[in-house]
C-alpha cells in the first residue's frame, strides 16, 4: 500500500503562504493539548479483532499499512500547517473507490499524533458509511441535529481510540445536497473549526460527479481530497472531477487505491490526475 506515499510525494502543491496555522502564533512551540475527558460523548469499546476486520489502523501495532497512512497524515498535517488550514474534505469521482476507509484511516492517524483533536463528520447524507467503518448498527447522527434540533452531545462518537471522535451521518435523507448548503450547517461547520484548538475537522464527503453535494459544500473546507480506484475510477471521470473542482477548492492531494494494477486506460487516469494536482 506505498500509493499512499508515491501519490502524496507527487500531489505536493508548491504552496507559497507563510500563514500559519489557527491557534498557534509565529514562532510559538508546538504544545500538546491536555487530555480529553469524554463524559457526553457516547464511547464505543472496538477490540483489536474488530478494527482489523474493518481495516482500521488502530488494529495494528505497524506495518506498511500503517506506515502508509502516517505518510499521508506527515504529508496532510505539512500543507495545512503551511497553509493555516484545519478543515479537509474527502471524496471520489464515483462511488466505491475507497473515500470512507481513507477518511477514517487518516483522522486515526492524524488522532494517533497527541498534538491533535480530531472530528470526522459523516457528511454523505445519502450513502453514509463511517459508523459500518466502525462495526456500528445505523446511528442517529448529523440528519438528526440539522432537522430534528438533537443536541450536537448526544450524537458523537468516541470509539475509544485516541482523541478522536466522529459524527455520524444519521438517516438517509433525498434532499441532502440542500442539507448540506443550509444556513444550519454553515453554523455547524464553524462552531466545529473553532471548539477546540488544534483540532483537525474532516468531512467525508459523497462521490463527486453522481451528486451536487460536495459542489455545495466546498466554500465551506479549506482542501480536498480526492480518492482515485486504479482498476475502477477512468481517466474521463478523473478528468470530469478536476474539471469541477478547479478554482474552487485547493487539492490537497490524491489517493490512489490499488495502484499499479490497473489497465493502461487507468494508468491514464492517475496521470490525469497528477498532472491536475501537480
Amino acid at each position: 500500500m506505498d500509493y499512499l506515499q508515491r501519490g502524496l510525494e507527487r500531489f505536493r502543491q508548491d504552496h507559497t503562504s507563510e500563514a500559519k496555522p489557527r491557534g498557534h502564533q509565529a514562532g510559538s512551540q508546538r504544545t500538546v493539548p491536555p487530555p480529553i475527558v469524554y463524559t457526553s460523548t457516547k464511547t464505543v469499546e472496538l477490540t483489536d479483532q474488530t478494527m482489523r476486520a474493518r481495516h482500521l489502523i488502530a488494529g495494528y501495532e505497524g506495518g506498511a499499512f500503517v506506515d502508509a497512512y502516517k505518510m499521508l497524515r506527515a504529508q496532510v498535517v505539512q500543507q495545512c500547517r503551511q497553509n493555516g488550514w484545519n478543515v479537509v474534505g474527502v471524496t471520489s469521482p464515483t462511488a466505491h473507490a475507497g473515500k470512507t476507509l481513507t477518511s477514517v484511516n487518516l483522522s486515526l492517524a492524524l488522532a494517533m499524533d497527541l498534538a491533535h483533536t480530531v472530528l470526522l463528520v459523516d457528511a454523505d447524507l445519502h450513502r453514509p458509511g463511517v459508523h459500518k467503518a466502525f462495526g456500528l448498527e445505523s446511528c442517529p447522527g448529523l440528519t438528526e441535529y440539522l432537522f430534528d434540533d438533537v443536541p450536537l452531545e448526544q450524537l458523537l462518537i468516541h470509539p475509544g481510540i485516541g482523541r478522536f471522535v466522529f459524527l455520524p451521518a444519521g438517516r438517509t435523507i433525498a434532499n441532502s445536497a440542500e442539507a448540506l448548503v443550509s444556513p444550519k450547517m454553515a453554523l455547524l461547520v464553524e462552531e466545529l473549526k473553532h471548539r477546540y484548538p488544534a483540532r483537525f475537522l474532516l468531512f467525508d464527503l459523497p462521490p463527486l460527479l453522481s451528486r451536487a453535494d460536495v459542489l455545495g459544500f466546498v466554500p465551506h473546507i479549506d482542501a480536498l481530497l480526492l480518492v482515485v480506484e486504479e482498476g475502477r475510477t477512468t481517466s474521463t471521470e478523473v478528468e470530469q472531477a478536476m474539471g469541477l473542482l478547479k478554482d474552487r477548492v485547493p487539492i490537497l492531494g490524491g489517493i490512489l487505491n490499488k495502484s499499479g494494477r490497473g489497465t493502461r486506460t487507468h494508468r491514464h487516469a492517475k496521470d490525469l490526475l497528477m498532472s491536475h494536482s501537480g
